[in-house]
């Protein structure tokens, strides 16, 4: 069964740089009293749309397109580190034939109620097209254990990682023990239900950038709490 080699502190803090994404309401930059952990906040297309002809500059952004791609080129001034998507599952074939000039993240929801095994096939095997296209898939918060589980089975043997979305520091814990136990082989429906702190606190350099290699980023709610979290639990 592999391992993940284990040290100290410079990789912990490496396992979560730049992890915390947050969407911000304007085109305008959002001061953020920040910590190792936040990364590049997200903006939606229609924003930057309607800041069209204003001396607003964006910044370096996560595009959440919710508009026609074309009508960004008139858009308020920003550079885009990746656009985000959303889809249904019956939008999936549409969403890989996007041709974007930065890296895209397709997040995918049942397109009616499902049961929570419905579910967990819905997210895996979505997931598994998107990667198979280059794409990176995007799983939305308060998934069912099983499902998160399969979809992190199917990221871990793949090159494209994904990102999440967590409603609390909590699930920003789970979705990164869960992302361990998926590349070691170990349980990772325990690993989400009940992370380890120390366990991801002690990961070496290595072993945490074999982690961000899968889980590329994590949009948070309220980023002063999950922050919290991450430095109760000693990775910040």
């Amino acid at each position: 069964m592999p391992t993940l080699p284990v040290t100290g502190e410079r990789a912990a803090r490496s396992l979560v740089a730049e992890l915390l994404l947050q969407r911000r309401e304007s085109a305008v930059p959002a001061a953020v009293r920040g910590t190792a952990a936040t990364g590049p906040q997200i903006v939606a297309a229609s924003l930057l749309a309607a800041a069209a002809g204003t001396d607003v500059d964006a910044g370096r952004v996560v595009v959440e397109l919710d508009i026609d791609p074309d009508d960004l080129d008139r858009a308020a001034e920003h550079r885009v580190l990746r656009y985000h998507v959303h889809c249904t599952t019956a939008q999936v074939e549409d969403a890989v034939g996007l041709r974007l000039h930065s890296p895209v993240t397709v997040f995918v929801t049942a397109e009616e109620p499902s049961t929570a095994e419905e579910s967990a096939g819905t997210l895996a095997e979505a997931a598994q097209v998107l990667a198979d296209a280059g794409y990176s898939p995007g799983l939305v918060a308060g998934q069912p254990v099983d499902a998160v589980a399969d979809f992190l089975g199917v990221l871990a043997h793949t090159s494209v990682g994904f990102f999440g979305r967590a409603r609390d520091g909590a699930e920003v814990l789970s979705l990164l023990a869960g992302t361990v136990a998926a590349l070691c082989g170990d349980d990772v429906r325990a690993a989400l239900a009940t992370p380890d702190p120390k366990s991801l606190a002690a990961l070496a350099p290595e072993a945490a950038e074999a982690v961000r290699g899968v889980l590329l980023g994590i949009e948070v709610e309220d980023l002063e709490e999950a922050e919290q979290v991450l430095s109760d639990a000693g990775l910040l």
